[in-house]
Formats: C-alpha cells, sequence, structure tokens
C-alpha cells in the first residue's frame, strides 16, 4: 500500500537514521510529561508528519519524534525499533503484517481515535484486544489520463466510445489492445505504464493486483479472518490482467526487472501513457505535470470476473498501533498525541489537505475535512452509484507477496511458467498460513 520512489527510498533511510537516534537520545521537552515515539511507513507524508510533531510539542510541552522506513524496508526498522530500550510508542502496520506485532499491542478500544471510527469493524483484532485502528483510507485502481482517453474515443478506428462502457475486462482490453496498436498515433509509448519489478513497484503487483483475486476468494468462503488455503478460481482472472499490463505497456517485458515506480509514474505524469495501477498515495508523485487534476479519473481493475461491472475502487487502510511496553507516561503521552490529530483543526487541516489523507473518522467528516485528491474523489461517481467496494482483506505474509511478484517476473521475462504463477498462490497460500499461524 506504500509505493515509493528510490529518490523517496534514499531519503526514508536517512529519516529513519535520524528519527530513531533522536527518539532514543534526544532531550525530552518536558521528560515529566512523557514522549511519543512514531516510526511511520508513510515517507511520502514524513513532512507533514513531522509538522504535527512540532505544532504538538509547541501546543502541550510534550517531545515527538518521528521516523519513517519505506514499505519494502519497514518491518525490518520496526522489529529492530521494537528491541531497543527507547522503542517505538506508536506505529504503522497494514493486514498484511499484522499477526507479526501481537507482543506489543495495547488495547485502544477505549481511545477517542477507535470511539470516532466511521466503521469499528475495520479495526484489527488480536482476539478480543483492538490492536490496531485504522487512520488512513486509501483507494486505488486503474488511473486513466481523461484527456488522451478523449482521443482515443474521437479516433475513427476506435471501438469503443465512451468511459462509461469500460466497465468490465473484456471492454478494457480491447480499449488497451486499441490504443497499444495505434500509440504512435495517439502520441504514447503505450497504453499501460510500465509494470516494474524492482523493489519500489513490485508490490503492485505481488500485493495490489493479487488483493482483487483475494477479495474474490474471500467474499465466496463468506469470511473477513484469513483462511488457511484458497482456491485457483480466480487465478485465471489474474492473469487476464497481468498480461494485460505486460503486453500493451510502455517497455518491452524483458526490461521489466529493472522498471521502478518511477518510471511508471512518470510516464503516466509526462501522458506517455493512458493507464497507471496505482492509488491515492501515489497523487503526490504525478501531481502539478502534464496531467491536470480534472484529467485524472480511475478505473476498477476489472480481470473478468462475474459481476465486476457493479464493482468500484479498491478500498485499503493504514493503522495506528501502540505499543503496550512502553511506559505508562508514554502512553498517556501517545493517546494525547492521537487526540491532537483527531479533534485539533490545524492538525486536521495538515492530515486532509497537506497529506491529502482520507480518513475514516466521523468527526472529520462532520466537519467538513475531505481531501481534494482526485483518486480518492473519483470513488464519489462508483459509492453514489452503489457500486460495491473491493476491500483489501489480510495476506498470508510479506514472504507470500514477494515470492509471488518473483514468480509473475519470471513468467512476464519468459524464464518461467504461469504454472510457477499458480502455485506460488494457491500452494504457497497454505504453506505461509502455515508458518504465520
Amino acid at each position: 500500500m506504500k509505493k515509493l520512489t528510490r529518490t523517496i527510498a534514499a531519503v526514508s533511510a536517512l529519516a529513519m537514521s535520524v528519527g530513531a537516534l533522536s527518539a532514543c537520545g534526544g532531550s525530552n521537552v518536558n521528560a515529566d510529561k512523557g514522549h511519543v515515539y512514531f516510526l511511520s511507513m508513510k515517507v511520502e507524508q514524513q513532512d507533514q508528519f513531522k509538522e504535527l510533531a512540532e505544532k504538538f510539542t509547541k501546543k502541550t510541552g510534550i517531545q515527538v519524534d518521528i521516523a519513517t522506513a519505506s514499505s519494502d524496508t519497514y518491518e525490518q526498522s520496526l522489529k529492530s525499533e521494537l528491541a531497543k530500550s527507547e522503542a517505538p510508542t506508536l506505529f504503522d502496520v497494514d493486514n498484511n503484517d499484522f499477526l507479526n506485532w501481537t507482543d506489543y499491542y495495547a488495547d485502544m478500544s477505549g481511545t477517542n481515535i477507535y470511539k470516532d471510527q466511521e466503521n469499528p469493524d475495520y479495526a484489527l483484532k488480536d482476539g478480543d484486544t483492538v490492536g490496531a485502528v485504522p487512520y488512513v483510507m486509501e483507494r486505488y485502481g486503474i488511473i486513466y489520463n481523461k484527456k488522451l482517453l478523449q482521443k482515443y474515443f474521437d479516433s475513427s478506428w476506435a471501438s469503443i466510445k465512451s468511459v462509461d462502457s469500460i466497465n468490465n475486462f473484456k471492454t478494457l482490453k480491447t480499449v488497451a489492445d486499441e490504443i497499444q496498436a495505434h500509440k504512435d498515433e495517439m502520441g504514447v509509448k503505450g497504453a499501460f505504464t510500465s509494470a516494474g519489478f524492482d523493489t519500489s513497484s513490485i508490490k503492485r503487483f505481488g500485493d495490489q493486483l493479487a488483493h482483487i483475486s483475494v477479495y474474490y476468494e474471500y467474499r465466496d468462503q463468506g469470511v473477513t479472518q484469513m483462511p488457511a488455503t484458497i482456491s485457483d478460481k480466480y487465478v485465471s482472472n489474474f492473469k487476464n490482467i497481468f498480461d494485460l499490463y505486460i503486453n500493451d505497456a510502455t517497455i518491452p517485458k524483458t526490461q521489466l526487472a529493472s522498471a521502478t515506480m518511477d518510471d511508471a509514474n512518470s510516464e503516466f505524469a509526462l501522458g506517455e501513457a493512458v493507464f497507471l495501477q496505482n492509488g491515492s498515495w501515489g497523487y503526490s508523485q504525478i501531481r502539478d505535470q502534464e496531467v491536470a487534476d480534472e484529467d485524472m479519473g480511475v478505473l476498477p481493475i476489472y480481470m473478468g470476473v462475474k459481476g465486476e461491472e457493479n464493482a468500484g475502487l479498491t478500498v485499503s487502510f493504514l493503522y495506528f498501533a501502540m505499543n503496550k511496553n512502553a511506559s505508562e507516561k508514554d502512553q498517556k503521552a501517545t493517546k494525547q498525541f492521537l487526540d491532537y490529530i483527531l479533534n485539533d483543526d490545524e492538525a486536521r487541516d495538515i492530515i486532509t489537505n497537506e497529506a491529502g489523507f482520507e480518513t475514516p473518522f466521523k468527526s472529520y467528516a462532520k466537519a467538513g475535512y475531505q481531501t481534494k485528491n482526485p483518486i480518492h474523489r473519483a470513488n464519489d461517481a462508483y459509492a453514489k452509484a452503489d457500486k460495491y467496494d473491493i476491500v483489501i482483506y489480510p495476506l498470508p505474509s510479506t514472504q507470500w507477496v514477494l515470492t509471488l511478484g518473483n514468480a509473475m517476473l519470471e513468467y512476464a521475462q519468459e524464464t518461467g511458467t504461469w504454472d510457477t504463477v499458480h502455485d506460488a498462490f494457491v500452494d504457497g497460500w497454505a504453506s505461509e498460513y502455515k508458518t504465520t499461524h
């Protein structure tokens, strides 16, 4: 859920080092009031969190240290930081790694940030303990360039004439195939941006894309908690959309191993591709370039599942978790920091308008704090039309994601077969479930 460029990753490594040292050795503004140390995976918004920390400290005298680590190193960083005597009092988790940190979760059921949830069921529980509470609601799908897509619709050779017709995989494929066949006339390098598989981009496919098939599997099983096994019912649908990504793209499949998230964002932002799989978190990397906000639309990720014309965008969350091993004084200070984020209008403005977060808080909605991020706002029409959300449900482990991603790369480069992807998806799920449970 956190897709970062090489430049940002380099900055995050520095921020991690500085933040961690500060948290462990910095001079507290007022030690009697406790101390907050927040380890975040939202590298894109580290400046906004530091601004929140500074303003909170000025108001309360409570020191807040912020450290960030990119998503591909976050688990390793969190493990290292939690082992220290001056460990994070607050940290990020997502539903893929939630079960890895059960020894640290303080019960957040009594916190105001939990009580203010629009849907408390989205909180993550360890038994009866509310271990993590969502604070960022993210949306993702296939971002498209409205201006370029209109150029396609206006072409004499276009079979599809309206974006309203693109509500299933068959139509999406028709559009992408025709754009790819006429890419020179369209003035683009490809229908889709490069499906990169370097470390900054691989999770777009082994994680984000895989979640669409996983959603339908959970739906069929009638569960919201992770099942021990999954079927291969939707693996062929997974193949449908992945084949489209790598065949109707800006670069040859042989170059995917070294293609980055930077590359994909740049190709879309410069108008070199019509489609980009990404989400609300990626807006900061594509804004203020060649594609105006009003020219950004978002399609659901269609893959040929029956009834998908009624689907909306995919919704995921990032969660706050509190460290129960922190001192009582530091836990109290951490709750005060969360209350500040929840209730202070200056903090709400930073969260909504500067960081661009869509929050799941009733109080934010009531006070009219809603991000203008066009990826989020693209979902409004789907919600109004009562389209169903593709909900992010837990995956077995980060290792499952990486193994699946590597198998997908081998398939794309023709050094492996789809059977390996199939086995990584289905057999790998059962194997990783046993390991993590």
